[in-house]
Parts: C-alpha cells; sequence; structure tokens
C-alpha cells in the first residue's frame, strides 16, 4: 500500500507540472483527458489497465503530420530564397528525433510524462526517442483540442525562435544564401563584425552583426565566431523577408 501511495502522490505532482506548464502558455484544455493522454507512455496503461487509459502513439502520429505543415508554412514564408532542397533539408533537421527532443527539454516535458514503473527504473523519461514522441504527441492533442491558430502560437514561442537564432545552422549556410540574395536583388555590400566575445574558455558566447551598406541588418550569437555570424545572417534573411 505504500507503493500504491507514493505512485499516486507522484501522478498528481505530475498532473500540477502540466497544469503549470499550460498556464505559462495560457492554454486551457477542453479535453482533459486528451491532454493526459498526450503524456501518457504504453507501459503506464499496461500498468493501469482498469482505468481504460490511451498513450500517446495515435496523437504522435497527427502531430508529426500538424508539425511538418506549420513548420513547412514558416520556411516557405520567411525564407523566399532557400530551394525546395534546403527547405527540405532544414526542415528535416527541425523535426528529427535530435530536434525534437531539445524542444521537450526545453519545457522539462522529462517531469511530466506517465511512465510505467519499468520504464520509470531504465531511465524512461531521459530517453530522446521517447521525449520527442511526446513532443509530438502534444502537439497533436494541443491541436484537436485548440486548432491550428493555437499551434502556431505555441511553435512562435518555442521552436521559430530556435530556427531564427540559427539553432540548425550546421545544416544550413545561411551566409552563401543571404550574400546571393544581396548579390541577386543588387542590394550592395555586406560585412561581418564581431560585437562581443565573453564567457569561459570551455563555454565561450560570440555576437556578431551583419551589415549591409554599413547598416546592420542580422545580429547573432553562437559557440564560435561562424556560428554567430551564421546566426546573424539567419535573422537578416528573415529580416529581409518581412
Amino acid at each position: 500500500m505504500p507503493g500504491s501511495k507514493k505512485m499516486k502522490d507522484q501522478e498528481k505532482e505530475i498532473t500540477e507540472k502540466l497544469y503549470h506548464f499550460l498556464n505559462d502558455f495560457s492554454f486551457s484544455f477542453n479535453d482533459e483527458e486528451l491532454l493526459k493522454q498526450a503524456f501518457t507512455h504504453s507501459s503506464y496503461v499496461n500498468e493501469h489497465r482498469r482505468e481504460s487509459q490511451e498513450d500517446y502513439e495515435r496523437l504522435e502520429f497527427l502531430g508529426d503530420a500538424v508539425l511538418e505543415l506549420l513548420i513547412s508554412q514558416h520556411l516557405f514564408k520567411y525564407f523566399p530564397d532557400l530551394t525546395e532542397g534546403d527547405m527540405t533539408k532544414l526542415r528535416a533537421a527541425i523535426v528529427c528525433e535530435t530536434g525534437l527532443f531539445q524542444f521537450a527539454s526545453s519545457l522539462s516535458f522529462e517531469d511530466k510524462i506517465f511512465l510505467g514503473r519499468g520504464e520509470e527504473v531504465t531511465g524512461g523519461r531521459q530517453r530522446p526517442s521517447l521525449l520527442a514522441d511526446v513532443f509530438e504527441a502534444f502537439i497533436g492533442a494541443l491541436y484537436l483540442d485548440q486548432g491550428l491558430s493555437e499551434v502556431e502560437r505555441f511553435l512562435q514561442s518555442v521552436v521559430y525562435p530556435r530556427i531564427s537564432d540559427g539553432s540548425f545552422s550546421h545544416v544550413m549556410d545561411y551566409k552563401s544564401q543571404l550574400q546571393e540574395t544581396i548579390q541577386r536583388k543588387s542590394l550592395g555590400e555586406l560585412d561581418y563584425e564581431l560585437v562581443t566575445e565573453k564567457g569561459p574558455a570551455h563555454a565561450r558566447e560570440f555576437t556578431s552583426k551583419v551589415l549591409l551598406n554599413g547598416e546592420v541588418i542580422g545580429m547573432g550569437k553562437g559557440h564560435s565566431k561562424k556560428d554567430s555570424e551564421q546566426s546573424a545572417a539567419c535573422k537578416a534573411l528573415r529580416n529581409i523577408a518581412e
């Protein structure tokens, strides 16, 4: 019985964390069971068969499609100079397991999942594939309960800024894209300047700016001068598109 009480206390704690998370984004779910399903692993369902609870796998399928649509739309709108191939490559980097795991971790989703005891003791909460799946499942649940506009609002806070700050610059050469855009439109001369360099040797942070004819059109940060310039170029591309 003590073990049962401990589990109930943990479930209550997880539920409270879920609602704190919703409050942070001003979400109010109409269907609370749908919300819980998005964060329920199959191992939990197997241990609570009397509750007729469903796991997140079907919602994950839907969330994957919704993410692909909205991220595709975002790239199409704000990066008009990217080719089809470049957009495909960038989208793939964003919605891959590594990218989704980063988004889920930034929201501490590992603390909000209903897991079975076996999955718990084998480190399921920290497993990248599991957290990536839960992120997609939440997107699916949010879409069903709140509609596409609220998913878009969520992505504007969590995902799109990471695209703009150059977090995915390892798959995209934003500097080349910016140079091609400026040359094609005959807009003038580009130049990059290092603004600041700070932090300890093992965790340096660089800030760079990109200038067009002497005027700043983008600022970016990174753990190397090159990354900060890529980030600045990414923001410049978006500023030009807007």
